[in-house]
C-alpha cells in the first residue's frame, strides 16, 4: 500500500513554490559550510539531507492519513446510502405532490 500511496502522493500532491525560501535556505547553509572543517560539512550534509528525508516522509504521511480519513468518511457516506441530487429532488417533488393531495383532497 506504501508504493500506491506514493504514487498517488507524487501525482496529487503538488508543493507549493518555496524557490525564494529554499534559495536562502541554500545560500545559508553554503555560508555555513565554508566556516566549517571537513569533518563538520560532513555532519551538515548529514543533517540537511536527513531533514530532507523528514519531510518528505511527514509529508507522504501527513497525505496518506488524509487519504485514509477521506476513505473513511466515504465509506460511511456509502453505508448511509450515497447521495443523489436527482433522488433528493424527486423526493421533494413528491412530498409537495402529497401535501397539495393533502391539502385539496
Amino acid at each position: 500500500m506504501n508504493d500506491y500511496m506514493t504514487a498517488l502522493h507524487q501525482r496529487f500532491c503538488r508543493e507549493p513554490d518555496f524557490s525564494e525560501l529554499e534559495e536562502e535556505i541554500e545560500q545559508t547553509r553554503q555560508e555555513v559550510r565554508d566556516c566549517l572543517d571537513k569533518m563538520q560539512r560532513r555532519r551538515l550534509m548529514h543533517l540537511v539531507d536527513t531533514q530532507n528525508l523528514l519531510r518528505e516522509e511527514t509529508s507522504l504521511a501527513s497525505f496518506t492519513a488524509g487519504f485514509k480519513l477521506a476513505w473513511g468518511i466515504a465509506r460511511e457516506l456509502e453505508a448511509d446510502g450515497l447521495y443523489s441530487f436527482q433522488k433528493e429532488e424527486e423526493r421533494r417533488a413528491c412530498e409537495i405532490m402529497e401535501r397539495e393531495v393533502n391539502r385539496d383532497g
